[in-house]
Order: structure tokens, then C-alpha cells, then sequence
């Protein structure tokens, strides 16, 4: 890829117009469906567009509620950036669901989506490009409390669905058994979530 300094001195890959085409790039998360939700019979199901700016509302409501003693104040413009990136390698590979990738080789599937950041996120600017590897590598409070806010969108979405009368959907309460151990205010949400099922 080729590389300039943009004003702030970050590197920008491909300049504005890499940036351009990485925006075009990013056009179908509006589109394409949850899978999970589509092999389950949801008819319209939310788009992994939907489900990112789910994620980013969550991050927002709960995000300074976190506190020092679990890693905060957090800094809540690298949650919401991760927020918004964390799923935009699927712009080029689709949502694929966990019945799919049981039967991938360990870490296929991550070196898949790594591979398609450097396509779809890394053009759009270096802060984007630390977003998602920041999210991928897990290693700060703000990128794990993401990965949670990412349990409790589906939780949402979930009690969303059933309230609107859609059944059989069991299955996907499994993502809410375990708890949020490292954030009280997660565990404060899947709770108040599992209360009103």
C-alpha cells in the first residue's frame, strides 16, 4: 500500500482515494444480514451495519459507568471506533455463522478478517486501522469491554425480537450465560436483559 502524511503527521494509506474506496468498500454492511438471524426464519433481520451502531449505542450508554478499579474512565472515542470497525472485515466475507466456522482450522477465520481489515479498514486511516487491531488483540480494558458490548447488542436485539413475537430463537440466550466479570455495568445490563425475558 502505498503511503503519505496527512496533516497530523499519520501515516494515510492510498490518500483520500483509498479512503474513498474504502468507504464504497464498506456499503454492503448496510445490506447484508445477520446470518444467524436468517437461518433462524427472522424475517429482516438486522444488517451488521445495524449491529455495529447497535454496539456503538450500547458502548455510549455504558462506557461511564466503568470504573477505576476495571480499568476506567475509559477513553470513549477508541470504544466507539473499535465499536464501529469491529465487524467491517464482513463487508467482504458476509456474517458467517458459528455453525459454519466449527468447521474452519483454528484461526482461519481470524486470519481471514485480518486480511480483509488491511483491505476495507486500514484505507479508511491509521486511526481506523488501530481500531480494529486494538479490537483484535484484546489487550486493553476498552477493547474487551467492546467485545462485551458487542454479547450485550445481541442480548438487546434478542429481547427485541422475542417482544416482537419471533420464536424460537433459544439458542442465542447461550451468549448471555457467562458473565462480565471484569465490568459490573455489563453484568448490571445482562442481568436487567435476562429479567425482562
Amino acid at each position: 500500500m502505498g503511503h503519505r502524511e496527512d496533516t497530523n503527521g499519520d501515516a494515510a494509506p492510498q490518500g483520500v482515494e483509498g479512503a474513498l474506496d474504502a468507504l464504497l468498500g464498506l456499503l454492503p454492511l448496510d445490506s447484508l444480514q445477520r446470518t444467524g438471524w436468517v437461518l433462524r426464519g427472522v424475517e429482516g433481520p438486522e444488517s451488521i451495519a445495524g449491529h455495529a451502531l447497535g454496539v456503538a449505542h450500547v458502548a455510549l450508554a455504558l462506557a461511564g459507568r466503568v470504573v477505576p478499579d476495571e480499568g476506567g474512565p475509559l477513553d470513549l472515542g477508541r470504544v466507539l471506533a473499535m465499536a464501529l470497525v469491529h465487524d467491517a472485515p464482513e463487508a467482504l466475507s458476509g456474517d458467517l455463522p458459528r455453525p459454519a466456522t466449527r468447521h474452519l482450522p483454528p484461526g482461519a477465520k481470524g486470519a481471514m478478517e485480518r486480511a480483509l481489515a488491511d483491505e476495507v479498514v486500514a484505507p479508511l486511516s491509521a486511526d481506523a486501522a488501530r481500531a480494529y487491531g486494538e479490537y483484535e488483540a484484546q489487550g486493553t480494558p476498552e477493547a474487551r469491554f467492546v467485545k462485551g458490548c458487542d454479547r450485550i447488542q445481541l442480548g438487546v436485539r434478542l429481547l427485541g425480537y422475542e417482544r416482537a413475537g419471533r420464536r424460537g430463537l433459544d439458542e442465542f440466550w447461550g451468549t448471555l450465560a457467562g458473565e462480565f466479570g471484569e465490568f459490573a455495568c455489563l453484568e448490571a445490563m445482562r442481568a436487567a436483559i435476562l429479567d425482562r425475558r
